[in-house]
């Protein structure tokens, strides 16, 4: 064999979230220097870069409630000294800071060498596979989100007569609440003595909007101010991949297949609208991703993928093994210092009816209203980085080895990950077993961390 590369031999190892807002490469706990080495011993290392990449005072701040996350340009060699060299864009903090954000985030990781996809000037730049060279093999990434606060956020096309427009790569689902007759008819009533059909109807006829864009008001099925509604025997959440955004990344999938060795794809999606959405009494509750998650994910392993790697819950979720192909159906947090961002946009301050002379640690107290919400919440502080080894091809193992990110200290010391102890990483591990069994899933506990083999 002339080229390393024909063995199929690779290891990559993949992390969730990164909010990163501090630099790290001062600290030397030996818990935090193995992860460095193990993730440095990894052909790849992979990430999801929840954060705009800029100085502070670029960009427009979009008028959005949640965190304006700023990672400063300098931090990337941060990440490269980690070995996170490979990372998605397309999430929720894309636009944080507008297109001029956009843009000039792709620029710094583009002068930092790190390679990035998801998000770009137009639609074909942003949904096009990015590719990482390793010593054994070609590595692309497809990166696509489903969660889009506005959709603005979307990328388009570019015409041969009309510029496209800058954003990130797409994948937009339907959402149909099933309810009974009864639920249905009030919403009916509703819908007629407010005026909202006729609403409808008018709309239809000054011609800016199609009637399909509108949705439809007929027996069984009725779009209630945005939302559909259709009749069931009993209550239930239908989600849907949008057709036309299902294709385009099948076809970058398809793309990436011919053109790499080994193919990563990676989701965003913070809209946990699946079963146990419906019956959680508190976030951590909810432990599955909804129906057009997996309806995705499975289409492109079927279409070319090696991985997926999902990430948006902010929490560990399970693992499936579908056509011996492995599918993260969320990765967690792997830094998570959305806390100690030097600066914050006005907005954000009269939200919590403070004064123009407030400080971050002002809106910071106010929005955790004294460390409440995500401080409070063990599982947001608690996750995984997994290694996952390909042989002739084909993947032979995961080990997935516990990370705690410094749950229940001060601010300014929490959201920097270290390998957790063997007690720490036992509790972490029942949680992934339990979730990964759900899905035809065997994790094998071995000391703190978990071990899948094929």
């Amino acid at each position: 064999m002339p080229y390393d590369a024909e063995r199929g031999h690779i290891s990559i190892a993949i992390g969730g979230d990164i909010l990163l807002s501090r630099s790290m490469r001062v600290y030397r706990e030996p818990e935090f220097l193995r992860l460095r080495d193990l993730l440095n011993s990894a052909d790849v290392c992979f990430a999801n870069l929840e954060s705009s990449v800029l100085r502070y005072g670029e960009g427009i701040p979009a008028l959005r409630t949640g965190t304006h996350m700023v990672t400063e340009p300098e931090l990337l060699e941060d990440l490269k000294w980690l070995g996170i060299k490979l990372v998605s864009c397309a999430n929720s903090h894309s636009l944080n800071f507008g297109e001029e954000g956009l843009l000039l985030q792709n620029r710094y990781l583009d002068d930092a060498k790190i390679i990035h996809a998801g998000t770009g000037k137009n639609l074909r730049e942003a949904s096009s596979p990015a590719y990482f060279e390793t010593a054994n093999g070609r590595v692309a990434l497809v990166a696509a989100t489903a969660h889009l606060p506005a959709q603005s956020n979307r990328a388009s096309h570019q015409r041969v007569d009309f510029a496209g427009k800058p954003g990130v790569n797409p994948l937009g689902f339907s959402v149909t609440f099933v309810v009974d007759r009864e639920s249905f008819r009030a919403l009916q009533r509703i819908a007629q003595s407010l005026g909202f059909d006729r609403e409808r109807s008018r709309n239809i006829q000054r011609g800016f909007q199609s009637a399909a864009e509108l949705g439809t008001f007929a027996e069984t099925e009725l779009d209630f101010r945005g939302e559909r509604y259709q009749v069931g025997d009993s209550f239930d959440i239908v989600t849907k991949c949008n057709r036309r955004d299902l294709e385009e990344n099948l076809r970058q999938v398809r793309e990436a297949r011919r053109q790499a060795d080994f193919v990563l794809v990676s989701l965003h999606n913070q809209d946990t609208l699946g079963r146990s959405w419906l019956n959680a009494a508190k976030v951590t509750d909810i432990e599955t991703q909804p129906q057009f998650v997996g309806e995705f994910a499975r289409a492109c392993i079927d279409a070319g993928a090696d991985l997926l790697a999902i990430h948006g819950p902010h929490m560990f979720m399970g693992i499936e093994i579908y056509q011996g192909k492995p599918i993260f159906y969320s990765l967690g947090n792997f830094f998570m210092q959305n806390e100690t961002l030097r600066q914050v946009p006005a907005h954000h301050y009269e939200r919590f009816g403070l004064d123009p002379y407030s400080t971050p640690a002002d809106f910071f107290d106010a929005r955790t209203a004294g460390d409440k919400g995500h401080p409070a919440t063990r599982e947001f502080w608690e996750s995984a980085v997994a290694l996952c080894r390909f042989d002739m091809g084909k993947l032979s193992e995961i080990e997935i080895h516990p990370i705690e990110m410094g749950f229940g200290r001060t601010r300014s010391q929490r959201g920097r990950p270290l390998l957790a102890d063997a007690q720490q990483g036992k509790r972490i591990m029942q949680r992934i077993i339990r979730l990964s069994k759900n899905l035809g899933t065997n994790i094998e506990e071995r000391d703190g961390r978990g071990v899948v083999k094929l």
